[in-house]
């Protein structure tokens, strides 16, 4: 790919691309082309099929180089992009986050579960845009008496924010808050509440845990993904992820818990009872993990989600009623 040659169409650019990634060991070469080129162009993924014979302009051909050069070099494609989907919705990324992934769906589900049996958190579930929650039309009687009061979530380690705005969205009457340690994660979760029309919703706490909350604070449910990463483990990531990825959302001491232990024992006094703990884990460590709830009084062990290649993934537990 030089910039003397005049001929690179669209679809040159990408064969040459997929070639070139796939010999420096890009899992998905196919994938991550064409997603560079599209961000190079200003243009969907979909969009290059049609634009296969078009030549690229110098500006494009010059960008899509950069990009594919850092990309040989290990730089996850959502940093060089600067967004990534996560539960059919568009977050952006920096290096100050983790990136999205699909496991931490799971965590969106079990909060979306948990809704589904408390009655007055139900409009507006499951994916797709909150203005479709029902509301009573003009032909349906409204309901007299006291509203039952808006559910309490809390994001613990909200990094890119997108356990919270997934919560703000799906769960319209709902209030969050998007705890982090980093005042730069912060930043980036609230810009991502503003892109998705939640940031009203969402109170934004610079904290390690709950330290910075008021004592009385308490939540029907709390969501994490913490660092849970050992330190065993952290030799053994992918050069993408632990070369690029912020270590402080990773790594977690030399058993992987030294985060979760702490946040497990808080959030038994920070829940209301019946409420929902959920963290993601490490598979390495879900046994300790689930011993860690055994051991707290006012926590129920639930059921144990598990990712698609069936490896333990999520981890509840349930406040006591007394």
């Amino acid at each position: 790919m030089t910039q003397s040659d005049d001929h690179w169409t669209i679809g040159r650019l990408l064969q040459w691309t997929i070639e070139y990634l796939g010999r420096h060991g890009a899992e998905n070469p196919r994938l991550d082309a064409e997603v560079l080129l599209a961000a190079a162009r200003g243009c969907k993924r979909i969009d290059l099929y049609a634009a296969y014979g078009e030549e690229a302009t110098e500006t494009v051909r010059n960008k899509f180089r950069d990009m594919v050069r850092h990309r040989a070099e290990g730089t996850p494609v959502a940093y060089l992009v600067g967004h990534k989907e996560f539960y059919s919705l568009e977050f952006e990324v920096t290096r100050e986050v983790l990136i999205p992934r699909p496991e931490t769906e799971l965590l969106v589900v079990a909060l979306l579960d948990h809704a589904k049996t408390r009655g007055p958190w139900g409009p507006g579930l499951g994916r797709g845009d909150s203005s479709t929650a029902s509301a009573p039309s003009d032909h349906e009687p409204s309901v007299a008496g006291p509203q039952p009061p808006a559910p309490s979530i809390a994001d613990v380690g909200t990094g890119s924010g997108i356990l919270a705005v997934c919560a703000a969205k799906y769960l319209p009457s709902a209030r969050v808050t998007a705890i982090d340690i980093s005042s730069a994660s912060l930043a980036v979760a609230k810009r991502n509440a503003e892109k998705h029309g939640v940031v009203n919703r969402i109170e934004f706490v610079e904290s390690n845990l709950f330290a910075a909350l008021p004592a009385h604070s308490q939540f029907d449910c709390i969501l994490s993904n913490p660092p849970y990463v050992s330190t065993a483990e952290m030799t053994e990531l992918p050069p993408g992820v632990k070369d690029h990825e912020p270590h402080l959302a990773l790594a977690a001491g030399e058993y992987g818990t030294d985060v979760i232990a702490p946040l497990i024992e808080q959030s038994a006094t920070r829940l209301h009872p019946g409420g929902l703990l959920g963290i993601e884990i490490s598979p390495m460590i879900a046994t300790a993990v689930e011993q860690l709830i055994r051991d707290q009084p006012a926590l129920d062990l639930g059921k144990t989600i598990r990712d698609a290649a069936g490896h333990a993934r999520v981890i509840q537990a349930i406040k006591k009623l007394a």
